[in-house]
């Protein structure tokens, strides 16, 4: 079966399926044998009735004695089925599934796999799976469980790959080279074992080989894009002179932090070469990136060239916008803001020497003559296709991308292998250290007084609203509102409002106008305030349901506060019991430093908790693990050696091919 088959035309998924199956980004055949177990369920053990106990997780081999439907008072269905195995009996439940009945028959020899529990009373198995099958899928092994979406379960997820995986083994390609993949298992066989393994060595096996194939893959495209751009050379040069900086520095009403200098000293080395910059900068919320980005921005205008600075959200460009008007108009430059709701006009071919906006400067209107530099700010929030757009509005311009967010270094390293980095690793003077709290429940009552005593001290607070998914920004959208209605009757007496992210761009600036100029004295917002956000008298920071966010997001949101000099407050409320969730909450208390916090959570929780839910165009890992260094330097050895000794894949053109695939994800044209 060829791999890029797609699943529309598979017998049995039908089009309901399609749209379900396509926001697990599974499209074709390719992709679904690709969709790998997160976990497993243990159901290896066949288990007699007579040995069974409450919380056993167990396969039962019996016949079925008895099946019916009951019905509630409020008429949902009940399936009941008696199963006995010769040592005893046991009760199968299922909700609203009234089919069974005529699937399941009196007589029938069932393997049936799930949780031992009570129901009404009685020893049950609620919900469990069953089959008939000579090939045991969903009982009597080890049972793969995948990231699923609503109407798409994980049973029916190995009914369809147990059904196709045996027709595409043969057409799984062994791309990795014998100098490199040692004592690693074949390709297709470790797509085998991961579905469907025997034992929990098969698993071992096969992570193992999927994981080196993740990551040297990625360690492969990153290498070959670094290689690629340091050939690319400038059309037109910068000419640097060093009293430019410093006229700059002194024109500032503050100095710059020595990290920032630091910073600013590795850039101007960059400039100064043939080859253009791909650096990116790495600093926490309020560390100064704005200031740096303004910094390289004077000295383009100052070579005759134009910048411009993308931002993924209209607040954060507004909040770009502002703080450039203040830092280069005084020196003469003029700054342009272009989002879907602002855009500026254009007066007889004038262009400003930088624009700031969002993906709308993308559009075939913005038309600078001569962009020497481009700043992409939070680029994992972008799409490479965008991010390619943006380069190409200029001649081989420099590069510059930009974030907040604080991330480990063997991500870094990994992730961005193909840039530059530099970390402003210092806040300004004056900025608060933010007292944190893990707020138990039993306490909300005198946080909430606690919060009315500070308001009426004139500060202002931000409550955030738990982190759905992105993928579901309506139902965020809605979470924050009834939160909203709630905390109106908390605090009857303030002035409440409401942000997120699916209010239109003039409601949004009306909002953060209002807190800006103290008419709202408590902010309910999604994490949207997460950067971009800045009020110098918000001092408290609330945030709901904390145990949904990384520990470096929980950061971010905290590094809202504490910028105005007054001393500041983050408190977390968490809704999860269990122990360790919250032990890792309890980390904010004690660290202040985002890039300890990312690495403290890479280690909990691995690498999904840095970039959010998705990764945005850079790559996706499935089975690798960023925090196994001897992993990530293993294929990084071994991507090196492949480079030196073949570097155009002459002898490798399936690697050639498989790398192709990965490759577009970042590529720099």
């Amino acid at each position: 079966m060829d791999l890029k088959t797609p699943l529309a035309k598979i017998t049995g998924i039908g089009p309901a399926y399609i749209n379900r199956l396509k926001k697990l980004n599974l499209n074709t055949v390719e992709d679904l044998i690709y969709h790998f177990p997160f976990r497993y369920d243990d159901f290896s053990n066949i288990s007699k009735l007579s040995d069974v106990k409450i919380g056993d997780k167990v396969t039962i081999k019996a016949e079925v004695w008895q099946i019916k439907n009951t019905y509630t008072k409020f008429r949902k269905v009940i399936t009941k089925a008696l199963i006995n195995d010769g040592s005893g009996t046991i009760e199968l439940v299922w909700f609203n599934q009234s089919y069974l009945t005529k699937t399941i028959k009196v007589g029938d020899k069932l393997n049936v796999a799930g949780e031992v529990s009570k129901f009404a009373g009685k020893l049950s198995i609620v919900s469990p799976d069953y089959e008939t099958a000579d090939r045991l899928v969903h009982t009597g092994r080890l049972v793969p469980v995948y990231p699923e979406t609503y109407g798409v379960s994980s049973k029916w997820l190995r009914n369809q790959i147990n059904k196709i995986l045996p027709f595409t083994l043969q057409d799984i390609d062994e791309y990795l080279p014998d100098m490199v993949k040692n004592n690693l298992i074949d390709l297709p066989q470790a797509i085998d074992k991961i579905h469907f393994p025997k034992n929990k060595q098969d698993i071992l096996a096969a992570r193992n080989r999927l994981g080196f194939d993740e990551l040297f893959l990625i360690n492969l495209a990153t290498l070959q894009i670094r290689i690629s751009w340091q050939k690319k050379t400038l059309i037109h040069p910068w000419k640097l002179n060093e009293g430019d900086l410093n006229h700059f520095k002194n024109s500032l009403p503050f100095e710059l932090t020595q990290a920032q200098s630091r910073v600013l000293s590795e850039i101007t080395t960059d400039l100064k070469k043939s080859s253009p910059m791909n650096r990116l900068l790495q600093g926490e919320v309020g560390s100064g990136k704005t200031v740096v980005a303004a910094a390289i921005i004077y000295l383009a205008k100052l070579g005759g060239f134009q910048s411009l600075l993308m931002a993924p959200t209209e607040i954060l460009s507004w909040q770009h916008y502002d703080t450039l008007i203040k830092i280069l108009k005084p020196l003469g430059l003029s700054i342009g803001l272009y989002t879907s709701s602002r855009k500026f006009t254009r007066i007889k071919n004038f262009i400003p020497d930088v624009i700031v906006g969002t993906h709308a400067l993308l559009s075939d209107k913005i038309k600078p003559e001569k962009v020497g530099l481009v700043i992409i700010d939070e680029q994992h929030r972008f799409g490479v296709e965008q991010r390619t757009l943006l380069r190409q509005k200029g001649d081989v311009p420099h590069l510059l991308t930009m974030t907040a967010t604080p991330i480990p270094r063997t991500v870094a390293l990994t992730i961005y292998g193909d840039l530059d980095i530099s970390i402003i690793d210092e806040l300004p003077k004056g900025r608060q250290v933010v007292k944190t709290y893990l707020v138990p429940e039993e306490k909300r009552a005198d946080a909430y007084k606690f919060v009315e005593k500070k308001v009426k001290e004139e500060d202002q607070v931000y409550i955030i609203t738990p982190l759905i998914e992105e993928s579901e920004s309506q139902a965020s959208a809605k979470a924050a509102k009834v939160e909203f209605e709630r905390l109106q009757k908390v605090f009857p007496k303030l002035k409440l409002g409401l942000l997120h992210g699916r209010m239109k761009s003039k409601d949004k600036e009306q909002i953060i106008s209002q807190f800006r100029s103290g008419k709202i004295n408590i902010l309910v917002s999604t994490s949207v305030v997460e950067v971009g956000v800045d009020i110098p008298n918000a001092t408290i920071m609330v945030i709901e349901g904390a145990q949904r966010f990384g520990l470096a997001q929980l950061h971010q949101l905290r590094g809202r506060v504490g910028r105005g000099g007054k001393e500041s407050f983050c408190l977390l409320f968490s809704d999860s019991n269990l122990l360790e969730e919250n032990h890792r909450l309890k980390q904010m208390e004690k660290i202040d430093n985002g890039l300890e916090l990312a690495e403290l959570d890479l280690k909990i929780r691995g690498s999904g908790t840095i970039f959010g839910t998705t990764q945005h165009g850079r790559f996706d890992l499935k089975i690798a693990r960023l925090k196994d260094l001897s992993l990530i330097e293993k294929t990084k050895l071994a991507a090196q050696l492949i480079l030196k000794q073949d570097p155009s894949f002459n002898r490798y053109p399936l690697l050639r091919e498989k790398l192709s695939s990965i490759s577009s994800e970042v590529a720099p044209d």
